[in-house]
């Protein structure tokens, strides 16, 4: 069995409540569109492409380090993971130049409320989350989403 199917199967362990896996499905894209709002916060030079908007250099190097993590799982996650988080980025410049200095409010406050429905979630399964017992379930859990859609699809990840 692939390292990815053998990660899916240890974070579905704790993931099989419906109310739990219905928590996750809304809470795991915006606490990760939250962690790469944070980082587009940080003072650093931005690019910015035609139609798209800009995203900060310091934005990028972690979606480069986040789809390194990827690319050793399956390259066609890892590949659909960068589209979405450009699509996210997109949302975050939106965010960032609509709401302006405060957006670290909006950041903050989807991350915490997010988090607080993921523990809820597990306080209704009855187990902990992953990342309990090995941190790297924390960028597992996005595309543990995304398999169960190409699945759907059937497209072979």
């Amino acid at each position: 069995m692939r390292k990815v199917d053998l990660l899916f199967a240890e974070y579905s362990k704790s993931h099989r409540n419906a109310t739990n896996k219905f928590i996750h499905w809304i809470c795991v894209p915006l606490i990760f569109w939250a962690i790469l709002g944070f980082a587009s916060l940080i003072p650093s030079p931005h690019f910015c492409a035609s139609y798209f908007g800009c995203a900060s250099i310091v934005s990028i190097v972690v979606i480069i380090l986040i789809t390194l993590f990827y690319i050793r799982l399956s390259f066609l996650i890892a590949i659909a993971m960068i589209l979405i988080m450009m699509i996210m980025e997109h949302f975050i410049y939106l965010t960032n130049i609509s709401i302006g200095r405060q957006s670290w409010m909006v950041y903050l406050s989807v991350f915490i409320v997010t988090w607080i429905f993921q523990f809820l979630g597990h306080k209704i399964e009855g187990k902990k989350p992953a990342f309990i017992k090995d941190l790297q379930f924390l960028l597992i859990g996005p595309i543990w989403l995304l398999g169960f859609m190409l699945k759907k699809a059937g497209i072979r990840y």
